[in-house]
């Protein structure tokens, strides 16, 4: 081995021995992850066990009918994969190392169950946030335990057809009305939109028109009984088990109660919280480059062409080792975000460049991976290319990262 005899001869340097492939030299050195502890790989087993049973029988039916059953969410609220972060008062674990919210993650993402993620992400991470930190106490009452349980299953009703990341060009208004306000607009893009008992609605409360200022916008839960009308189901390119949908408001009676913190606040409160879901849609694009790296070399080990296996070939090697250098790279910055996060120091430019980078590379990752799997990479039943259709949201979802570059260059600017 010293002297290179035993290396494949796939090229010699400038001594005249053969070039160790990178893959081989990389593999031997692999970054090990120190983020996860006991507690941490006991709730991954959990995780997975709920995964193999509870999801995986039946994830390809859910694809197929573009919605996941509200059993499942009863059976995770169950399990206690929903709320963790939710006090014990409300039926919660108080778990807010955000470290639990990345395992459940990585195990989705292990088998291309990301759909079942993005559903409890948008329930977990954007909705759940502004309730604990901003909510009445009767809101949590009222929304805290059938969040946990499962019995209630929310969205975020931002987005509008006219405003995607633009957040100050809402057009959705809210009128007081004695103790009530009146809502009317419409939003687009809503994840759980169909399948959801209630929204958190972001509703102009100024009067104004035009783009708002930072106290033109408020927070409201609304729920579907009120009156808000569900359009048809969105058909994405990927993702199809978690429902999107329209959102229709038309004059809809929501109480002064369900208002979510102060009137005006909404932006800020968005603000404040954005740090927790780019965080979420970083994570998840760690866990798929992870995942989709790990697929790819098991098929290229398996798969042979002109007689020898696709990892012989040198470009395959070459390819493995840059990606296997991102996948290390990307979960070392990560898992960063992820500690800053639970020290309470992630500001909103560093889940910004967390964002940007994680779900750059998802991209460009299972376009690679996709690659080497020749033919069969571009078949439906491989996991890579359901991968490749997933991760294609995860440079637009969250904030698109046109976007999150100018959040990051605005810091850099001063």
């Amino acid at each position: 081995m010293k002297d290179g005899s035993d290396c494949p001869t796939f090229s010699k340097g400038r001594t005249g021995y053969p070039v160790r492939p990178l893959l081989s030299v990389l593999e031997g050195i692999a970054v090990k992850r120190k983020l996860f502890e006991e507690d941490h790989e006991m709730f991954r087993e959990m995780a997975a066990e709920f995964n193999a049973r509870a999801v995986a029988p039946h994830y390809t039916q859910w694809d197929e009918d573009h919605m996941m059953p509200r059993e499942l969410w009863s059976a995770a609220g169950e399990q206690g994969l929903l709320g963790l972060a939710v006090p014990e008062e409300f039926g919660g674990m108080g778990m807010s190392d955000y470290r639990f919210r990345t395992v459940l993650d990585e195990e989705f993402a292990k088998s291309n169950h990301l759909a079942v993620g993005l559903a409890f992400h948008l329930h977990d991470d954007m909705v759940l946030p502004h309730l604990l930190a901003y909510g009445s106490d009767d809101l949590k009452a009222r929304w805290l335990p059938g969040m946990v349980s499962g019995e209630k299953i929310t969205s975020v009703a931002w987005t509008e057809p006219g405003a995607g990341s633009d957040l100050r060009g809402i057009r959705t208004k809210a009128v007081r009305d004695g103790d009530d306000w009146l809502i009317t607009g419409q939003k687009t893009f809503i994840g759980n939109g169909i399948s959801g008992d209630a929204s958190l609605v972001l509703a102009r409360t100024d009067g104004g028109t035009g783009r708002g200022n930072r106290d033109s916008f408020s927070l409201f839960m609304v729920q579907k009984g009120e009156g808000y009308n569900t359009g048809k189901q969105l058909d994405k390119m990927g993702l199809k088990a978690s429902d999107t949908a329209e959102l229709f408001f038309d004059n809809v009676r929501v109480p002064h109660a369900d208002l979510v913190g102060e009137e005006g606040k909404g932006l800020q409160y968005a603000a404040e919280q954005l740090p927790q879901g780019r965080l979420a849609i970083a994570v998840a694009s760690s866990a798929v480059v992870r995942a989709t790296y790990e697929a790819t070399v098991r098929y290229t080990k398996d798969r042979n062409a002109f007689g020898e296996r696709i990892i012989d070939f040198q470009n395959s090697r070459f390819e493995l080792a840059d990606i296997l250098t991102e996948v290390e790279v990307t979960e070392a910055y990560v898992d960063q975000a992820i500690l800053a996060f639970n020290a309470g120091e992630l500001d909103a430019a560093g889940a910004a460049r967390a964002k940007l980078w994680a779900s750059e590379r998802a991209k460009s990752v299972t376009d690679r991976c996709l690659q080497l799997h020749g033919g069969y990479g571009y078949i439906m039943e491989y996991p890579v290319a359901q991968a490749y259709l997933a991760a294609r949201l995860l440079t637009i979802f969250g904030g698109t990262n046109e976007i999150m570059r100018d959040v990051v260059g605005r810091t850099i600017a001063g």
